[in-house]
């Protein structure tokens, strides 16, 4: 009954607190509810960002896959920090220049109107069919895990999750059709805080138990209990009979893992939007390398319990990896703190499922309805089409999300699996749209639809002995190949140049560049440091 209360007590805060944030706020404009009217400081933008990507797919799929595989899995964190500092000094200053709302804008001022469409067309579909789903599933197992939901009603565990994922849909939907992207960030921003703090407990009087008192003493028995847990660097072999079942070797960090995390971190609309909200180009880069920053500490949270978890549990839950974390919280976690705990897990889940629908909303609104089926319709009509959109896709996904259980891998390696249909041919697009001038629009939809096509039939149709991240990379180079070749028989019709709208100050943060200096060399040194141990 306790655990109930807190939770409750926590999840009425912070819905109160959001509320009275938004209360002088003009939610009928387009950039009102799409962008949070412009108004996101860095350390919105940066709580927000973070709480957006860190959701029970981490905390539960990582540990899981820590628990099983050992720390090789930091990588999907860490270098996230390049990629961060690549978005505050090279892509977040031309998107803000642009005054763009969405990225697929970019795309029609580069190309044309088609290519914009098909990407907005592929963001929607990706959203709905891999990220929703599998946010709303993790977060159910934790919930019915923790709080027995099952148990509580008289039903069996799947009605127990099929219940969950509907009721936290259900809020996730309201959350973000009611509030629009500032309600997004604010509530963020205090489950982000409050994420910060319980995800750090865990390992914490894990290691407190483990060491009967010494935080230090407790660490060096889970290292000497298992030392090859704690190295970075994966053995793994990533070309050839196994590949396919390897979870992260290292050679990946320098094929299609590069091109993944610039995608997801500065391309990627439900990530990007936050920093296309920002007040100022200043405010947009503390954001931006603040979470960079936060992805490298993030380990402590989503990787270490795992390893933790392995010194409890030893190898018995390897045949079900995506229990240990809530298991561990179980163990470690005084029963009153598991309702505030929830609340938080609540808050992840909510922010990343809220977050995806309010981008969903926007790319459908701006650059679908607006383009093809009502051009004169107004900023309060879009913002209602938007709300209609969110409540669809929400739909969709809570119907979904009950079919992503049983990954072989764990759910954190089915997502990555999955997302690689729709991000190496997205990034391509875009990053040719900014690098490469004689591509053309036909050149892009070219190597688009190439980019879907080779995924799909070399990874999973013929299922070829190669590491899916590798399978990034080379459809990354063909498909810029691809791009120039149709380019040269269908050159571009137009020179394209970016030009200053003039919507926000576009003064450079002064500690941008030190900082992200700062951040890379940090990621190099975890790799020299826990590269042999």
């Amino acid at each position: 009954m306790v655990q109930f209360l807190v939770f409750i007590a926590f999840t009425a805060f912070v819905a109160y607190y959001a509320s009275r944030q938004l209360r002088k706020d003009d939610l009928r404009s387009k950039d009102g509810y799409f962008l949070g009217g412009r108004s996101l400081t860095g350390v919105v933008i940066a709580g927000s960002m973070l709480l957006t990507n860190i959701s029970t797919e981490h905390l539960i799929g990582m540990n899981g896959s820590a628990y099983k595989n050992g720390a090789i899995i930091i990588a999907w964190e860490v270098t996230s920090a390049i990629a961060l500092v690549i978005a505050a000094l090279y892509f977040i200053p031309r998107y803000l220049k642009m005054g763009l709302t969405t990225i697929p804008e970019f795309l029609e001022k580069r190309f044309d109107g088609l290519t914009r469409t098909l990407i907005n067309l592929l963001l929607i579909v990706s959203i709905i069919s891999t990220l929703l789903p599998i946010v709303l599933y993790t977060g159910a197992i934790n919930i019915e895990s923790i709080f027995g939901i099952s148990e509580l009603l008289g039903i069996s565990q799947g009605e127990g999750l099929w219940l969950t994922v509907v009721v936290v849909g259900c809020i996730g939907a309201v959350y973000a059709i009611f509030g629009g992207l500032k309600m997004v960030a604010h509530t963020d921003t205090i489950n982000g805080f409050g994420l910060l703090i319980a995800g750090l407990l865990v390992p914490i009087l894990a290691l407190w138990d483990i060491g009967d008192g010494n935080l230090l003493n407790g660490l060096s028995k889970v290292y000497q209990h298992a030392p090859e847990k704690f190295n970075v660097v994966s053995r793994e072999t990533s070309v050839g009979p196994g590949s396919r079942d390897a979870i992260l070797p290292f050679s990946v960090l320098f094929t299609g893992l590069v091109i993944n995390q610039l995608y997801f971190w500065a391309m990627h609309q439900s990530i990007i939007q936050r920093a296309l909200g920002a007040v100022s180009l200043k405010e947009a880069q503390k954001g931006l390398l603040f979470t960079g920053l936060f992805k490298i500490l993030m380990p402590i949270v989503i990787v270490l319990p795992g390893i933790i978890g392995f010194y409890y549990f030893g190898d018995q839950l390897y045949g079900d990896q995506d229990t240990v974390y809530p298991e561990l919280l179980k163990k470690v976690l005084p029963l009153w703190m598991t309702g505030f705990f929830v609340a938080v897990i609540m808050g992840a889940i909510l922010s990343t499922f809220n977050s995806a629908l309010n981008s969903a909303a926007t790319l459908f609104s701006v650059g679908i309805y607006k383009r093809y089926i009502n051009r004169a319709a107004t900023d309060n009509r879009l913002v209602n089409i938007g709300k209609l959109t969110s409540a669809i896709l929400a739909i969709g996904a809570i119907a979904i999300a009950p079919f992503v259980a049983n990954a072989p891998d764990g759910l954190y390696q089915l997502l990555q699996q999955l997302n690689g249909i729709f991000f190496i041919p997205m990034a391509t697009v875009i990053i040719a749209g900014f690098l490469f001038p004689r591509v053309s629009a036909i050149g892009a939809k070219a190597g688009l639809i190439f980019g879907l096509l080779f995924y799909i039939l070399v990874y999973m149709v013929f299922a070829i002995d190669l590491h899916f991240v590798h399978v990034w990379g080379i459809e990354f180079i063909l498909n810029i190949i691809v791009m120039h070749a149709v380019s040269i028989a269908y050159p571009p019709k137009k020179t394209f140049s970016i030009q200053d709208v003039g919507v926000v100050e576009m003064t450079q943060w002064k500690y941008a560049k030190p900082m992200g200096i700062a951040l890379t060399v940090v990621t190099i040194l975890i790799y020299i440091l826990l590269g042999n141990v």
